[in-house]
């Protein structure tokens, strides 16, 4: 994993045991309004149907089961972040999308969302995330590692670029893969240089 930009950062996988501490950072609402990052997990009429209490339910059953879906940021001990990082194959929602579908056959792993608390918003810490979460799926064998953000100059709420900002990927190393909209390229760090 990345080594943490400060000393008071730690990034670590969201385990059972961590359940509590996403709770907090994500509030009663579940970070966007009752999504409990269940939005590219689930088709848009499930989605509507769970927001809320089911979408927490059926996350924390997934974070029991294993492996762990992303990973938690933490400032001084307190939950400040969230990046979930998992196959893509577990997140059918992508292939569903016109703008998102497969760009090739290498099976990939998807940063899709990005959640950081207000209190510790515009400090870097999405940055550290999203390497951590790069380092995080090549570790655990992924060929390469794709991302999902937006390319704009604006400034937009925390919730409608949850999956990034383009700037901060091409900083890390990300290269366009592939663009079907104007301001949503898919970004891709190979692991190897076949991917």
């Amino acid at each position: 994993m990345a080594e943490d930009r400060s000393p008071d950062i730690a990034v670590k996988p969201l385990i059972g045991g961590r359940w509590g501490d996403l709770e907090t950072l994500f509030g009663a609402n579940g970070a966007c309004a009752g999504c409990w990052c269940m939005w590219w997990r689930q088709t848009r009429r499930e989605y509507e149907h769970c927001k809320g209490k089911r979408n927490r339910r059926t996350f924390r059953s997934i974070v029991r089961a294993g492996p762990p879906p992303g990973l938690i940021a933490y400032v001084a001990d307190e939950p400040a972040g969230w990046c979930q990082v998992c196959p893509r194959a577990d997140l059918p929602g992508l292939d569903r999308s016109r703008f998102l579908h497969p760009v090739d056959d290498v099976p990939v792993w998807s940063i899709s969302c990005l959640f950081i608390h207000r209190r510790h918003r515009r400090k870097g810490l999405t940055a550290t995330l999203i390497e951590a979460a790069r380092d995080h799926a090549t570790a655990a064998g992924a060929a390469a590692v794709e991302a999902y953000p937006w390319e704009t100059n604006e400034k937009k709420a925390a919730s409608t670029v949850y999956t990034g900002l383009s700037s901060t990927y091409h900083r890390l190393g990300f290269v366009e893969a592939a663009r079907r909209a104007p301001h949503r390229p898919i970004m891709r760090y190979a692991a190897n240089r076949s991917a």
